[in-house]
C-alpha cells in the first residue's frame, strides 16, 4: 500500500482500524524501532518536539521563515548556515538579513564556491554552455558537496536550503553534518512554488506527460 491512496486515515486518530496492507500493519518493526530512537536519542526527540510547538503556536499565522526562526530559537541554535543558489542571492540576502536581525550568526556559502568544469565530474560536453531549451546555464558546475564542508568548517547548528537545484539538495544534505531544513524549493518555471504543478489542471495534464 501506499500512504497517499488512503481514505481512511487510521493513523491520525490512532485506530487500530487500519487496512490490512497499511504499513501500520505490514511493516509494525519499523515503528516500533522508530518509537525507540526517539525513547534513546534525546536530539531528535526534542527537535520533533519543537517543530509540533512551533505548528501549533503559528499555525497559518506564520510564514516558513518565521517558522524556521523559532525552530531555531527552540532548539537554542546560535549560528546557522545558508546553502544558496547563485540564482536566489537576493533572496539569500534578504534571509540573512532578517536571521541576523532575529540575533543569529549567518554563514553563507553560494552553490558556485569551490566550482570546477562540469566534463570533470562526468557530465557530457552537449550538456553543458547551453541548455537543451535554449538557455546559457555555463561550463562550471555547482559544488554542493563543498558547500556541506564549509559549513561543517565553521560548526554551523542548523543549515537551511535557499534554491539548491533538485539533486545537488540531496548531495548537499547527505554531506551535511549539521540537520538540514529548506527554506526555498527551486523551481524555475513556477516561482519557486513547485507545487503549482499539482493544482494546476494544464499543467497536470499535458506538461507532466511531456517526455524529453
Amino acid at each position: 500500500m501506499n500512504c497517499e491512496s488512503c481514505k481512511k486515515l487510521s493513523c491520525v486518530v490512532r485506530s487500530e482500524n487500519y487496512p490490512k496492507n497499511c504499513p501500520m500493519a505490514t511493516s509494525r518493526e519499523v515503528f516500533e524501532e522508530a518509537r525507540k530512537i526517539y525513547e534513546k536519542d534525546s536530539e531528535t526527540r526534542r527537535m520533533a518536539a519543537e517543530a509540533s510547538i512551533v505548528e501549533a503556536v503559528g499555525y497559518m499565522q506564520w510564514p516558513r521563515l518565521r517558522d524556521t526562526i523559532e525552530f531555531a530559537r527552540r532548539m537554542g541554535y546560535k549560528k546557522l548556515g545558508l546553502a544558496f543558489c547563485i540564482g536566489l542571492q537576493k533572496e539569500a540576502e534578504t534571509a540573512a538579513r532578517i536571521l541576523r536581525e532575529w540575533g543569529f550568526e549567518v554563514v553563507s556559502v553560494m552553490c558556485k564556491t569551490g566550482s570546477f568544469l562540469k566534463t570533470e565530474i562526468g557530465v557530457p560536453e552537449e550538456y553543458t554552455m547551453y541548455s537543451k531549451t535554449g538557455y546559457l546555464i555555463g561550463t562550471v558546475t555547482c559544488n554542493p558537496v563543498a558547500q556541506a564542508l564549509y559549513l561543517n568548517k565553521h560548526r554551523t547548528e542548523l543549515n537551511i536550503i535557499v534554491g539548491l537545484c533538485v539533486g545537488h539538495d540531496a548531495v548537499f544534505t547527505k554531506h551535511s553534518e549539521a540537520p538540514v531544513t529548506t527554506l526555498i524549493a527551486k523551481d524555475r518555471v513556477l516561482s519557486h512554488n513547485p507545487a503549482a504543478a499539482l493544482y494546476t489542471y494544464y499543467w497536470n495534464s499535458y506538461w507532466m506527460k511531456e517526455k524529453v
